[in-house]
């Protein structure tokens, strides 16, 4: 049987997030159905120390083992091209020789779009004093700007007890929302669970 090792960009820099991390992407996954097909997951850390990784793993490999890459677009991805061609155009990051057009995707624009495609989620963890106004119906969540994201979820939670941050309140969501409405809203994500559930 092969699995998949994921290098995942983030994770934060405090020990402390180190565990929440892992159990928050295993428990997205487990929600997402992979059971017997779970990712083997690896904190990546800062962007580019993900990608350097995510490189060692292509140029020695395991035996039925997979290294996949996941990391933010970060921008807009323009319609056509790889996920390669995007990461070479704004990161000036090359396919390392070995790795597939497969083993790269991409949480477009940020983790954080993900989370806007379960409202029902973001209430229950915020509370009555969520402000669901401030988030707009946009028609398709991926072609949402980062920073307007951000801006949103701060707008939404500024009067909550805790407002959105990065780290352990975001990892706390990951772990809560439903996969299928983050695959139904966004498709870079249906590609990434698509690979995993194939392995």
């Amino acid at each position: 049987m092969v699995t998949a090792k994921l290098y995942i960009e983030g994770g934060g820099d405090s020990k402390d997030l180190v565990p929440r991390f892992r159990e928050a992407w295993s428990e997205f996954f487990k929600s997402a159905g992979l059971g017997g097909h779970m990712p083997k997951i690896v904190r990546g850390g800062g962007r580019d120390r993900t990608f350097g990784r995510f490189t060692i793993a292509i140029a020695n490999p395991r035996p039925k083992t997979v290294p996949l890459l996941l990391v933010d677009s970060e921008d807009p991805i323009k319609t056509g091209p790889s996920v390669w061609q995007h990461l070479k155009a704004r990161d000036g990051w090359n396919k390392p020789s070995g790795a597939s057009e497969n083993d790269a995707f991409l949480m477009v624009q940020a983790m954080e779009t993900w989370f806007l495609a379960d409202r029902d989620t973001l209430r229950n963890y915020f509370g009555a004093q969520f402000a669901e106004n401030a988030l707009r119906q946009w028609p398709e969540l991926e072609a949402v700007p980062k920073q307007t994201v951000f801006d949103a979820l701060d707008r939404a939670t500024a009067r909550c007890q805790k407002g959105y941050a990065k780290g352990k309140v975001s990892f706390e969501l990951l772990a809560r929302v439903d996969p299928a409405r983050v695959e139904a809203a966004c498709p870079h994500a249906k590609a990434l669970l698509d690979r995993l559930k194939s392995l």
